[in-house]
């Protein structure tokens, strides 16, 4: 997810980078956004294909950013129990798929030795439960689709209204010892932009209104504090991006951090709901 940035005075007047750098941005996130909305409406199997290959590339720059290596044993036990629990999940079998990434983190602790044994055993939940939640999700028919877009609308108005107010608006900082573009203003519009998203889902579904906007709400601040989350984690490990896989969005994790949090959230509340049913549980309640 972008910075909240707040533009100094002389990148404005300056124009012509920061111009070429959005123009990348809006190229690559718009051609990415309708790969990902196009597999989700094709069904199951095609949207679970994309699930675990946005899986297997933010594995890698796991791999890549907490043990320095780009593929090594632990990277492909981690593939492969990645590979297995979107299977087993697409398969109706979500509860052994969390069963097979427990075991995955449990494999990966002696296997990887030093600082990044504990973050390799975490990679494995961070890659592998939002992967199945989201397979979990748009498994339930005949509302699978529409919680998938729920996340994404969540997501995508969160992200751009943060890096909208941020920009046009600056203003104190998030929290700059960990992200030191992010702005009070960013959060603040991108969790607007959320209760709005809400707000028309409802409208769209003829779903309670308070209901769906408080859901977007909470889940606009999951969204944040997923991007929080994995800018502190550069922030260790003295990176900028994840990788350079996607121009100017850096890699994939810098693209799916927030949704990474926004689908475990959606899943837990599905399920706490209605796990027979989670899609309509997320989307209506009771």
């Amino acid at each position: 997810m972008s910075d909240h940035l707040a533009v100094p005075e002389t990148d404005r007047r300056a124009g012509r980078g920061l111009s070429a750098n959005l123009r990348s941005r809006i190229v690559w996130g718009s051609g990415l956004a309708v790969i990902a909305l196009a597999l989700a409406y094709a069904g199951l199997i095609p949207f679970a294909g994309l699930v675990l290959v946005v899986a297997l590339f933010v594995s890698w720059e796991w791999g890549r950013m907490v043990r320095g290596a780009s593929a090594d044993v632990a990277f492909f036990v981690q593939a492969i129990a990645v590979t297995a629990a979107v299977a087993l999940t697409a398969a109706g079998y979500a509860a052994l798929a969390v069963a097979v990434i427990v075991t995955a983190a449990i494999i990966l602790v002696p296997l990887v030795f030093g600082r990044g044994a504990r973050l390799s055993a975490l990679g494995a939940f961070y890659v592998g439960l939002p992967s199945i939640s989201l397979v979990w999700l748009r498994q339930d028919s005949p509302y699978g689709f529409l919680a998938v877009l729920l996340i994404f609308a969540v997501v995508w108005s969160s992200d751009i209204a943060a890096y909208a107010a941020g920009r046009s608006i600056g203003g104190p900082k998030l929290w700059p010892r960990i992200s030191p573009n992010k702005t009070w203003a960013g959060l603040i519009g991108g969790t607007a932009a959320c209760v709005v998203a809400g707000a028309i889902f409802a409208q769209v579904l003829d779903a309670s209104p308070v209901r769906l906007m408080l859901l977007a709400l909470g889940l606009g601040l999951v969204a944040q504090a997923g991007d929080l989350g994995e800018s502190a984690l550069k922030r260790v490990f003295g990176f900028k991006d994840a990788s350079d896989l996607i121009p100017g969005h850096g890699g994939f994790m810098d693209r799916m951090d927030s949704i990474v949090a926004v689908a475990v959230a959606a899943a837990i509340v599905a399920f706490a709901v209605d796990p027979h049913a989670p899609a309509q549980a997320l989307l209506f309640g009771v």
